[in-house]
């Protein structure tokens, strides 16, 4: 298991808005809490998400960024970049690869939270296929892209971004985690966080219950005491 070292930067590449905040939201108000500057990079705006039939598709990638922000903001997380892919179209490109390279030389980051590129035969929803492409291309572009100047040579010699190696990464929605983090203490934050998702989630009742049970299923796994709350994470130390 990986110590809960305190780190100067974290950068969480996902697919979508809200993913972050259903996979790692507790855990990131504690390392905001602990004076870490984390950077959320969303890789598409959602826009096959909603439930209401009666919102113009056409709107929904507004609204979608204007929810993840605020729901960033809510755990003190101020840098939200979007990439501005297609939902539901993800695939691991050259393209994408290099932009997210782009946004590891930009932020630097010492840690990085990723989707799994893993399918999980437990829990079918981890595995969408735009988390599976975003988590492969996220990979890619932790090893070797970002660390190679020779890699995307464009970003070195007309962005003047340096390579840069990230020395680890956590992995959310496997199903063979090494480490576990109590979120019992930030939960209330993660439904906040959540609920300003508003296209998502305003029609789930059930919410805070069903989150609520996954976490109390993680912590058992990690051995925590009864009665807390844990989000789960594959630790990869990618030096």
């Amino acid at each position: 298991m990986t110590s809960e070292r305190v780190v100067d930067r974290v950068l969480v590449v996902v697919a979508h808005p809200d993913d972050a905040d259903f996979g790692a939201a507790g855990t990131v108000a504690h390392w905001v809490d602990a004076g870490t500057l984390v950077t959320y990079c969303v890789v598409t705006d959602g826009d096959a998400g909603g439930f209401d039939p009666t919102v113009p598709r056409s709107e929904i990638p507004r609204i979608r960024r204007t929810e993840q922000i605020a729901a960033a903001n809510s755990l003190g997380v101020t840098d939200v970049r979007f990439l501005g892919y297609r939902d539901g179209e993800l695939t691991v490109s050259h393209g994408l690869r290099r932009d997210i390279t782009r946004v590891i030389r930009q932020v630097r980051p010492d840690r990085m939270v990723i989707q799994s590129p893993e399918r999980n035969w437990e829990r079918v929803y981890a595995s969408h296929p735009d988390h599976l492409a975003a988590g492969e291309a996220t990979m890619q572009a932790v090893y070797p892209d970002s660390r190679n100047p020779f890699a995307h040579p464009t970003l070195l010699t007309d962005e003047g971004l340096e390579a840069w190696s990230v020395g680890e990464v956590w992995v959310m929605g496997t199903n063979r985690p090494n480490h576990f983090v109590d979120v019992t203490d930030a939960f209330h934050r993660k439904i906040t966080a959540l609920r300003e998702h508003r296209s998502q989630t305003a029609h789930l009742a059930n919410l805070e219950n069903m989150l609520r049970e996954w976490l109390t299923r993680n912590a058992q796994m990690g051995g925590l005491p009864e009665g807390r709350l844990a989000e789960a994470y594959l630790v990869v130390d990618t030096n």
